[in-house]
């Protein structure tokens, strides 16, 4: 498959090939995951575009759960569209090559943090709805974990109406599971890192 025919953009061929390395790699931790994984490589095997906005029934995003340096704290962003408090995240790009490497772009614009290490993974997957074509398509979200250097200062993008570190385990509302989910495996990952 030329990169063309795989997605827009000079990295289109081996982003996908490596969605489809990444996911076919993974143990999922829950069945419900299993079903997901199993799901997004179907995704991926039945559109060439899967990976980009462009693809209309969903496509391949990456998210990223930024933890403080001691992983006491997640930085969260009050994400204008959704009027919730997430990880920071988005969609894949031309010339990204890798879904780490979206994981990681996504996270350091959004948050403004330069230096963010990222942990191994993915360390989960999600879909969820949203407008990117009306009047829905879905997120095929790959989940991943970073940590802040020490006495790293977040800056609010415009993508965010807020950005403030909670608690790992004081995530407020309005939140979701799966935010909560991604923040406690993320600090599960640092400790065993």
């Amino acid at each position: 498959m030329s990169p063309r025919a795989a997605g827009p953009g000079p990295g289109g061929g081996a982003l996908h090939a490596d969605a489809r390395a990444v996911l076919g790699a993974w143990s999922a931790p829950t069945d419900a995951e299993e079903l997901l994984r199993k799901e997004f490589l179907e995704h991926l095997h039945t559109h060439p575009d899967g990976m980009y906005r462009e693809c209309v029934p969903g496509h391949l995003t990456a998210t990223t759960a930024v933890l403080s340096h001691d992983g006491a704290r997640v930085l969260l962003t009050l994400h204008g569209k959704a009027g919730m408090w997430l990880p920071m995240g988005g969609h894949c790009e031309p010339g990204d090559l890798t879904l780490a490497e979206v994981a990681l772009r996504e996270a350091t614009e959004e948050s403004g943090i330069p230096g963010l290490r990222l942990l191994p993974g993915p360390l989960a997957l999600d879909r969820h709805r949203v407008w990117c074509h009306p009047p829905f398509s879905h997120h095929l979200d790959v989940e991943y974990g970073a940590v802040a250097p020490a006495e790293a200062e977040a800056v609010i993008s415009q993508e965010s109406l807020d950005l403030r570190w909670f608690p790992v385990d004081g995530i407020p509302e309005p939140s979701d599971d799966a935010t909560r989910r991604l923040a406690r495996r993320a600090r599960q990952a640092l400790f065993s890192s």
